[in-house]
């Protein structure tokens, strides 16, 4: 059972020319709020956004973890469905270029938690949690 965390803008956009749409502070700290104590898992380019955070855990290949809980900002989760049965959405709420998007079909997805909350440089952001 693999739990995924994925920031979108409006159109479910994650990066533009191989960088993230956008970034929060208090985005990451609710990230680390929802992990409690378990470990967190990404790719080295995700990491620089949680300063060497002991909770961190970083390997190219995170999303082949058992059990884990992965940030994903520049992969595509779709091969890994299978394995998923949460998916956390945070919504920056604006419109953002992007060219690379999760794609996933929420339409089969049970929505179990929606909050809003201001970050520090986005008056709204809207968190998500989806169970298969």
């Amino acid at each position: 059972h693999m739990q995924v965390i994925i920031t979108v803008e409006n159109r479910n956009g994650m990066l533009f020319n191989h960088r993230r749409v956008s970034r929060d502070q208090k985005v990451s700290e609710r990230i680390l709020a929802y992990c409690k104590e378990k470990k967190l898992w990404m790719n080295a380019y995700s990491a620089k956004l949680f300063e060497n955070n002991p909770q961190i855990r970083v390997s190219e290949t995170f999303l082949e973890q058992k059990d884990a809980i992965c940030f994903v900002e520049d992969q595509d989760v779709t091969p890994y469905l299978p394995e998923i049965d949460t998916i956390i959405l945070f919504h920056w709420n604006r419109d953002y270029p992007a060219d690379f998007f999760f794609t996933v079909d929420l339409s089969e997805w049970n929505r179990i938690h929606q909050e809003e909350f201001a970050g520090k440089s986005h008056e709204k952001i809207t968190m998500e949690v989806y169970k298969k």
